[in-house]
């Protein structure tokens, strides 16, 4: 650490004082409300940011200790203003466990609070609607998955509550679930509440991979569209009109809708935070509401939170940190109006899958393939939320941790080509496919014939390794388009016709045009 002479000079004129200890008691001075016992710190690269609240006037020292020994020391000043303070911590190699004690010294008084049990790690945010709100005693095989918690101590949690505002807010102001260990009543506490599976099963493969600390933050609200969750400047970026007085969705169980209202109380208060990356799972509430603005607004959200967040870490977070989500699963719907589908190939920018141009530094877990038709809570609310994060934890490997040949995709057409006879238009994939069933339906063709077009199933022909053809002889007229897996509910549980064979990762749905 790096300490000015000034700096020197004014603690120990503070010391030779005579400063006396005290608990705080008569002035504000406390750490964020999300720093506490049992917490994880971002590890190196990064410098985890540390801050708090104190009195004008006086310095506060942060340090790191370890049994007898101190590790580092940091000296900040109170802003006026905000009557804030915030270091930022050398760079740790994961591991602990550590105490963080933050002084602040006033004329000859000195306050002080301890946080203890803090390991340094990977700290991930999770954040969206229901099924990323669901906890872990909510989904398949819940008691086994409960019980598995205490193998698990070096993996911490913690759970924003429910809370609205209507600007912007420095803290939270509550908390469900402060930092904790595992335990089967804080993974199961209750329906929607704490813990998130999605978050807690993703952190999980991550530590059986990583073998070091991972910190895991749940944010989320059911029933709410992204407008909730998006700034002022994302949305205005995107063009989205002004909320409705009436809620959009009268028919659905909903959280709160109006702008801006989640991203002031559950998001801007952890910007300071040091953050590995993020996982979301939303879009359910945007397959009716704002629909086709969605390929504007979650890019936006995604590149606005990326700099939100590097600046108030202090450049610590990555400026494209990782960004992974879900791409939505299904439910039953009494008649097709292509809400989801239009939804899934948005959250993509339109482009089928990601990494892109437009979405870098990002991954994504196919769902379409996990229905729960009998789910108690809805077929909306699939059950199987371990198949969801061991695909989201894939992408992570691959984009966040640099597993170059790891497979964490569904395999894409990247040449579709309709031959000379008109009646077969073949399909070149860059990675292996396999058939796992035939579908006479799944692939779809625009048909024009006199300036109407029409959708019209292309079955499934030969295939090979490599490549696949449909059959469009039923097209009395011009092939102009293809498009896959384009329903609300494309097939039943793990049965799409297509995956990758290495890791069993369902092909996208995709809509493309074809080459005349």
């Amino acid at each position: 650490m790096t300490v000015t002479l000034a700096q020197r000079a004014l603690l120990l004129l503070s010391l030779l004082l005579g400063a006396s200890a005290g608990s705080g008691a008569g002035v504000n001075f406390r750490f964020a409300s999300y720093i506490g016992d049992h917490m994880v710190l971002q590890k190196e690269p990064a410098g985890a940011v540390v801050w708090g609240y104190g009195k004008v006037g006086g310095i506060v020292i942060v340090t790191l200790h370890q049994a007898q020994e101190t590790i580092m020391r940091k000296i900040a000043y109170v802003k006026d203003q905000s009557e804030t303070w915030i270091v930022v911590l050398d760079p740790m190699k994961s591991g602990g466990p550590y105490n963080m004690t933050a002084e602040q010294i006033i004329k000859k008084e000195r306050y002080s609070q301890t946080v203890y049990d803090v390991l340094f790690g990977d700290v991930w945010l999770c954040s969206g609607q229901s099924n990323m709100e669901m906890s872990v005693s909510q989904i398949f095989n819940a008691s086994e998955e409960e019980e598995k918690a205490f193998a698990y101590p070096f993996i911490r949690i913690l759970t924003v509550a429910l809370v609205k505002a209507e600007e912007e807010l420095e803290d939270l102001t509550s908390i469900d679930l402060p930092w904790s260990l595992p335990t089967p009543k804080n993974l199961g506490h209750g329906n929607f509440t704490y813990y998130s599976a999605v978050c807690w099963l993703f952190g999980r493969y991550l530590y059986d991979t990583l073998k070091y600390p991972i910190g895991l933050v749940s944010s989320s609200w059911g029933g709410t569209p992204i407008e909730a969750w998006s700034s002022w400047r994302s949305l205005q970026a995107c063009g989205v009109p002004k909320e409705e007085k009436q809620s959009p969705f009268p028919n659905l169980y909903t959280g709160p809708t109006d702008h801006s209202i989640l991203w002031n109380s559950m998001i801007h208060p952890l910007l300071n935070m040091t953050l590995e990356g993020m996982v979301w799972y939303q879009g359910e509430n945007n397959a009716y509401y704002n629909t086709d603005l969605y390929n504007c607004t979650f890019p936006a959200l995604i590149e606005d939170w990326r700099q939100a967040f590097h600046y108030g870490s202090q450049g610590q977070t990555q400026r494209l940190f990782p960004f992974g989500f879900v791409q939505l699963s299904t439910t039953v719907s009494k008649e097709e109006d292509y809400g989801f589908p239009r939804i899934r190939w948005h959250q993509t920018a339109d482009l089928g899958c990601v990494p892109n141009v437009r979405m870098p530094n990002t991954f994504m877990a196919v769902a379409m393939d996990l229905c729960d038709r009998d789910s108690p809570f809805g077929s909306i609310h699939p059950r199987d939320k371990q198949t969801v994060a061991y695909r989201l934890h894939l992408g992570a490997r691959a984009v966040a941790y640099g597993e170059k040949m790891l497979p964490f995709q569904g395999p894409m057409p990247e040449k579709i080509e309709l031959l000379a006879d008109k009646e077969l238009l073949k399909l070149e994939y860059h990675q292996k496919i396999q058939v796992q069933k035939q579908d006479d339906k799944i692939y779809e063709i625009s048909c024009c014939n006199d300036h109407q077009c029409k959708w019209i199933p292309a079955p499934m022909g030969n295939s090979s390794s490599h490549s696949l053809a449909l059959r469009v002889d039923s097209c009395h007229g011009t092939v102009t388009a293809l498009r896959y897996a384009w329903t609300t509910w494309p097939c039943e549980y793990k049965q799409c016709p297509i995956y990758n064979p290495s890791s069993a990762l369902p092909a996208p749905p995709f809509i493309t045009v074809i080459p005349s």
